[in-house]
C-alpha cells in the first residue's frame, strides 16, 4: 500500500510537468539566444509547451441513480477540504452533468446551460465558446456555506408540459418506463442541462478534471456525453450498489456506454458499510464483500483486481474527522493508489512519448548543428593557423576556393527556393482539402442521405456518406503528402552531396489517427442503429441529437488534422534551412576573415583570436545544450503508486 496520498501523487505529476515545459522553455531561449531560432520551429515548441501546461486528467464517474457517484467525489476532495462540497440530500441528486476543474485565468464560478437549450441543434461543445448561454454564478470559495448554498442549484428541477418535455426530448412514447409524469399532469426535467464547476481545489489545480453524470435517462438524452466525453475520459469509475447488486439499467449503462471503449475502467462497489455488522466478524464480512467483488467482475468482464468494494460515506467522514483507521476501511486509498499507479503513469507515458520524444529530436538536430559549427570553427582555425608566414598567393589561393564554395552554395539555394516555393504551393492544396469550409460541403451532402425522416436508417447512410468521403480525401491528402516528402528529400540529398550536410530524411504526414477515429464514428453510428430499441421507436429528437453530436466530433478531427499537416508542411525543410542558415554564417565568416588576412598580414593573430573566441563560445552553448536535454531525458520513466523512478543520473545524451 502506498504511504503517498493521491493527492501528493498527483502533486508530483503536476510538479514533473512543470519541469517539463521549463525545459521546453529553457529549449527556446537558448534557440533564440544562439541565433539558432527558426519561426516554424519555436511555433511547434510553443504547440508543445501548451499541450503540457494545457494537459488534464479527466476521471468521469457514471452511474444509475442513488449509487453513491456524487458522494464518492466528496470523499476524493475532502482530504484537504474537510467536509463535503457537493450537494447529496435525500431524494435529491444531481440533475445535470457537472465538470469539476480549476482554471486559474477566472475567479471561482458555477456555470449553469439552462436545459432549453436542448430544442436546438448545437452541440454542447459548440456552447461552450457562447458564455451569453451560460447562466454565471459566483462561487465564494473562502465560505463553506456560501458555496454549498451556491452548488444546490444541481439538483434544481421544475415541471413542465407534456408537450414542452417532447420538445425537449426528454420524454418518449414509445418508452414509457423512462417517463414520469405527476397528478397533475406536469413532467419534472432538470432546470439545467450542463455544469461547470472552477473551484480552486488543490487536486483540481494539478489539472485533475471530474465529471459527474446522472443517470441512465440523462446520458441517453445526451449523445456527446456517449460519443466523446466518457470515451475521451483517462478512466471512467462505474458505481453501483453492494445492496441492489448489478440491476438492469445498471448493466444498460455498462454494456451501452462503457463496456467497449478503450479508456480505463474501474468499477467500485459502494455502500460496504451496511455490512459492517457487529454479529459478523470481520472475516465473515471479508469474504462476502470478496465473494461480491468477484461476481461482479464476472459479470462486467473484467479482472477482479479494478473492482473495489468502497464506503463512500464513511470515507468522507474519515476525512473530516482524520480517522486513519475508518479511512482505510473504507476503500477509497485502493482507487486513489489504482488511480495514481495506472492513469497518471499512462498519462506521464503518453506525454514522454508525444512532447518529449518530439522536443528531443528537435534538440538532438540542434546538437548536430552546433557540432558541425564548432567542426567548422575549428577547420577555420587550423586554416588562419596555417597562414602563419605564408605569402599572399597562398591566401588567395584558400579565399578563391571559399568563393567558389559560395557560387556553388548560392547555385544551390536557388534551387531550394524553387522546390520550397512548390511545396508550399502544393500544401495550400492539401489545406484547402482539411479547411472547414470543405467540411461543411462534406456534412451537407451527408444530410441529402439522411433526408428529413431522421431515422436509424438514414442515420447510418449519412454518417457512411460522411466517413467514407472523409476517408478517401485523407487516403489522397496522404498520397499528396507523399509526393511532398520525396521532394523534400531531394532537397536534403543535393545538399547532402554538395555541401556535406548530413542527410536527412523529413517524417511522412502520419494520417492515421485521423482516419482511424473517423472510423470509430461510424462504428459508434453503428452500435446505435443497431440497437433493439432505436430500431423499434425511432426516436427522431434522439437521431438528430446523435447527428449533430457525430458531426461535432468530425468537426475536431478535420481541426485537429488541419493543425497538424499546417505545422508538417511548415516544418518539412525545417532542418534543412536550419543548416542552411548556419553554413551560410560560417562562409560569410570564413571569407571575410581571409580577406581581411589578404589586405593586411597584421590582422591574421585578431581574426585567430576572434575565432577562438567563436569557437569557445559555441562549445559552451552546445554544453548549455546538452544539460536542457539532460533535464528532458531524466524526467521520471513512470509514476508507481508511492514511488517515483527517475532516470540514471548519469545518463548520457547522444545525438
Amino acid at each position: 500500500m502506498s504511504n503517498q496520498t493521491f493527492e501528493q501523487q498527483i502533486g508530483e505529476y503536476h510538479q514533473w510537468r512543470e519541469r517539463l515545459t521549463g525545459a521546453i522553455h529553457a529549449y527556446r531561449d537558448w534557440l533564440d539566444q544562439t541565433g539558432a531560432s527558426d519561426a516554424m520551429q519555436d511555433l511547434r515548441l510553443y504547440d508543445l509547451a501548451q499541450i503540457v501546461v494545457k494537459d488534464r486528467l479527466l476521471l468521469a464517474f457514471v452511474a444509475e441513480f442513488a449509487r453513491g457517484k456524487t458522494e464518492t467525489i466528496n470523499a476524493l476532495l475532502s482530504s484537504n477540504f474537510k467536509s463535503r462540497l457537493l450537494p447529496v440530500e435525500p431524494g435529491r441528486t444531481t440533475m445535470c452533468p457537472s465538470e469539476i476543474f480549476w482554471d486559474d485565468s477566472e475567479e471561482p464560478y458555477v456555470k449553469l446551460l439552462p436545459i432549453e437549450t436542448r430544442k436546438r441543434d448545437d452541440s454542447l461543445d459548440m456552447l461552450r465558446n457562447k458564455p451569453l448561454e451560460w447562466v454565471n454564478l459566483r462561487l465564494d470559495a473562502s465560505s463553506l456555506d456560501t458555496m454549498r448554498e451556491a452548488l444546490r442549484v444541481l439538483v434544481a428541477k421544475k415541471e413542465v408540459t407534456l408537450g414542452e418535455a417532447r420538445a425537449l426530448g426528454l420524454w418518449n412514447d414509445e418508452d414509457p418506463d423512462t417517463n414520469q409524469i405527476g397528478a397533475n399532469g406536469m413532467v419534472e426535467v432538470p432546470v439545467w442541462r450542463h455544469a461547470l464547476i472552477n473551484y480552486p481545489h488543490p487536486l483540481l489545480k494539478t489539472g485533475l478534471v471530474i465529471l459527474d453524470t446522472p443517470g441512465m435517462n440523462t446520458l441517453g438524452a445526451e449523445p456527446e456525453l456517449t460519443i466523446s466525453t466518457i470515451p475521451n475520459a483517462h478512466a471512467v469509475i462505474f458505481l453501483l450498489a453492494m445492496d441492489t447488486g448489478i440491476t438492469k439499467s445498471d448493466m444498460d449503462i455498462w454494456t451501452r456506454y462503457i463496456r467497449d471503449g478503450k479508456t480505463h475502467k474501474l468499477a467500485a462497489l459502494n455502500k460496504i458499510d451496511i455490512l459492517w455488522d457487529k454479529l459478523r466478524s470481520d472475516i465473515e464480512v471479508n469474504a462476502m464483500i470478496q465473494a461480491q467483488v468477484v461476481s461482479t467482475a464476472r459479470q462486467l468482464g473484467i479482472p477482479p483486481a479494478d473492482v473495489f468494494a468502497i464506503s463512500a460515506q464513511k470515507a468522507l467522514v474519515a476525512r473530516i474527522k482524520d480517522d486513519p483507521i475508518l479511512l482505510q476501511r473504507s476503500g477509497i486509498l485502493r482507487v486513489e493508489e489504482m488511480l495514481a499507479r495506472n492513469i497518471i503513469g499512462m498519462k506521464q507515458e503518453t506525454l514522454r512519448k508525444n512532447v518529449i520524444g518530439e522536443v528531443s529530436e528537435l534538440g538532438k538536430g540542434s546538437r548536430k548543428t552546433m557540432r558541425y559549427r564548432i567542426a567548422s570553427l575549428r577547420g577555420q582555425l587550423a586554416e588562419l593557423e596555417a597562414l602563419r608566414g605564408q605569402n599572399s598567393e597562398v591566401v588567395e589561393s584558400m579565399l578563391a576556393k571559399v568563393m567558389a564554395n559560395r557560387r556553388l552554395y548560392e547555385e544551390s539555394i536557388g534551387t531550394f527556393n524553387e522546390g520550397y516555393r512548390h511545396i508550399m504551393a502544393q500544401g495550400e492544396t492539401i489545406m484547402e482539402q482539411l479547411s472547414l469550409a470543405a467540411f461543411d460541403e462534406m456534412v451537407s451532402r451527408s444530410l441529402k442521405k439522411i433526408g428529413g425522416s431522421w431515422t436509424t436508417h438514414g442515420l447510418n447512410q449519412g454518417m457512411r456518406s460522411l466517413i467514407k468521403e472523409a476517408g478517401a480525401m485523407a487516403e489522397k491528402i496522404s498520397r499528396e503528402a507523399q509526393g511532398l516528402s520525396d521532394m523534400g528529400e531531394s532537397l536534403y540529398l543535393l545538399f547532402h552531396n554538395r555541401h556535406g550536410f548530413e542527410r536527412l530524411r523529413p517524417r511522412a504526414l502520419d494520417m492515421a489517427d485521423f482516419h482511424q477515429t473517423l472510423q470509430s464514428l461510424q462504428t459508434r453510428t453503428d452500435e446505435f442503429c443497431d440497437r433493439l430499441v432505436n430500431i423499434m421507436t425511432e426516436k427522431h429528437f434522439l437521431v438528430r441529437k446523435f447527428y449533430y453530436t457525430l458531426v461535432s466530433e468530425a468537426r475536431k478531427e478535420f481541426e485537429q488534422a488541419e493543425h497538424m499537416a499546417r505545422s508538417w508542411i511548415g516544418n518539412l525543410l525545417t532542418p534543412l534551412r536550419i543548416q542552411i542558415n548556419e553554413h551560410k554564417t560560417l562562409l560569410d565568416r570564413r571569407s571575410d576573415s581571409l580577406a581581411r588576412v589578404n589586405e593586411n598580414q597584421f590582422t591574421l593573430q585578431k581574426n585567430l583570436e576572434e575565432v577562438t573566441t567563436q569557437l569557445t563560445t559555441a562549445q559552451n552553448q552546445c554544453a548549455t545544450l546538452d544539460r536542457i536535454l539532460l533535464a528532458l531525458m531524466t524526467t521520471p520513466k513512470k509514476i508507481e503508486a508511492g514511488q517515483t523512478t527517475i532516470a540514471n543520473p548519469g545518463e548520457t545524451v547522444t545525438a
